[in-house]
């Protein structure tokens, strides 16, 4: 049996029927006072094809808080290089599309270079 997703107390189904507004409440403050402020108007062209279910979105709005209406669907996120695919899941409600889409990477350095110090061109090349 799957565990069923639960947010301050609310399931599901109780919060996708909530007004914008009454789902703000069930956040933290930083993100209810976003969210109350309004959308930015690149912000309302994302949503608006959100809910046109437009089938390939891609945006820049890494600061955008994920809504119940936005569950389920699939959104390229920008992370500075590329577009990350990201698809929404129930547990991101309340997050920012932001932090799913990692910007910085791991860097894997291999033998000194040429032009490196001469302490470090003594180490071996293993």
């Amino acid at each position: 049996m799957a565990k069923e997703f639960i947010l301050r107390g609310k399931k599901f189904e109780e919060i996708s029927t909530m007004s914008l507004k009454e789902f703000a409440g069930l956040l933290p403050s930083r993100e209810r006072r976003s969210l109350l402020r309004g959308f930015t108007e690149q912000e309302k062209i994302l949503l608006e094809k959100v809910r046109n279910n437009k089938a390939k979105l891609k945006t820049h709005c890494r600061d955008l808080i994920i809504i119940p209406e936005m569950v389920g669907k699939v959104i390229k996120i920008y992370n500075g290089k590329e577009y990350a695919e990201l698809r929404i899941e129930k547990e991101m409600m309340g997050h920012r599309l932001g932090e799913f889409a990692v910007t910085r990477s791991k860097v894997a350095h291999s033998a000194p270079g040429i032009g490196a110090t001469r302490s470090s061109s003594a180490l071996s090349v293993r």
